[in-house]
């Protein structure tokens, strides 16, 4: 997998670690187990995490995994800020107010890519290192953050396209049903999937946004279905929720999945993988939420002025068959 490893040190950084651990030094009370890091200090690291919030089964499993992670147990503060109904202006007003208070770290999951330089310039100029988490920006200007840690979006779709050239070799007509406009990931995982496709002889009828939602996912596709003469034989669905929808669209204009149409889906949650044993959907691909010990990782390195990746990429897999799903459903944490 090609991704950008830069290696470079956090600038600044090491003037923040260093207060951190003034402010404990200075601290009379007695240590609390477990916290301020290694050994204990008691004083608690402040992180702001400007949250997606309410957005589908995969956002609930990584929002609560980053808040089951950085626990006063660990040492931390976290101050949980979701946005209001996926407005960005809200997160900015998070990101603004987190700023002003002096936090010691932030944590961006951002509804929409662009609209971030002042923002982070600004975190800059405090010394506040930020970490995006999932989402990356636009325009991508890794100088204004410490790390983007999420799985390849690119790369994960590509897998995508890739089973879809394999599993119709022949042909055939597909669809694609994306997330919102102006989400960076809505670009990535097109471009992915148009990679993995390469000189494939499917061809794409439509693409239309049903925002990650499995009651849209379900009403779009009914109207692709009507308006093709149900001659669709694949649909790419952006999200496991969206593609569940697709599949109930389906089934309720007489289509049998796995053998009218084929439903491909990225996330991976547990409803998408009991839908996969289940024969109702054909391809999902994992986009693994549960990165919460890396993000950990990260802060306390970015705190210490340590070098760190420009980009933590996330493994994730792929299941492609009901017996594939079978194999790990027992164990699904989301």
């Amino acid at each position: 997998m090609s991704v950008n490893t830069r290696i470079r040190t956090v600038l600044g950084l090491a003037a923040v670690g260093a207060l951190a651990l003034g402010l404990a030094a200075c601290s009379t009370a007695a240590p609390e187990e477990g916290a301020g890091g290694e050994g204990g200090t008691g004083e608690l690291t402040t992180v702001g995490f400007v949250a997606v919030g309410p957005e589908g089964a995969w956002r609930e499993a990584n929002e609560q995994n980053i808040q089951d992670t950085f626990t006063e147990d660990a040492g931390y503060e976290l101050k949980y800020a979701p946005a209001t109904n996926l407005d960005q202006k809200s997160q900015i007003d998070a990101f603004t107010s987190f700023v002003d208070e002096g936090v010691d770290v932030i944590l961006l999951s951002a509804t929409e890519a662009s609209g971030w330089e002042d923002s982070l310039k600004r975190a800059q100029e405090a010394e506040i290192p930020v970490i995006l988490l999932d989402r990356g920006i636009e325009p991508d200007d890794d100088s204004l953050y410490v790390t983007r840690i999420a799985p390849d979006n690119v790369e994960v779709a590509k897998e995508v396209g890739a089973w879809a050239a394999a599993t119709f070799p022949d042909g055939g007509n597909y669809v694609v049903l994306e997330g919102p406009a102006g989400v960076g990931v809505v670009n990535e995982r097109n471009k992915g999937f148009d990679e993995g496709l390469g000189d494939t002889k499917l061809t794409k009828l439509d693409a239309q946004t049903a925002n990650w939602s499995a009651e849209e996912g379900k009403s779009v596709f009914e109207t692709m279905l009507k308006a093709n003469n149900n001659n669709i034989q694949l649909v790419f669905a952006q999200n496991d929720e969206m593609g569940l929808g697709a599949a109930q669209a389906a089934e309720e204009a007489g289509l049998v999945v796995g053998k009218d149409v084929k439903i491909a889906t990225i996330d991976g949650t547990k409803n998408a993988m009991q839908a996969l044993a289940d024969g109702q959907l054909s391809y999902v691909h994992e986009y693994n939420p549960l990165f919460g010990e890396t993000a950990l990782e990260v802060v306390e390195k970015a705190l210490a002025g340590e070098e760190v990746d420009s980009y933590i990429v996330v493994p994730s897999e792929e299941f492609d068959s009901a017996e594939a799903a079978k194999a790990v459903l027992a164990d699904r944490k989301y």
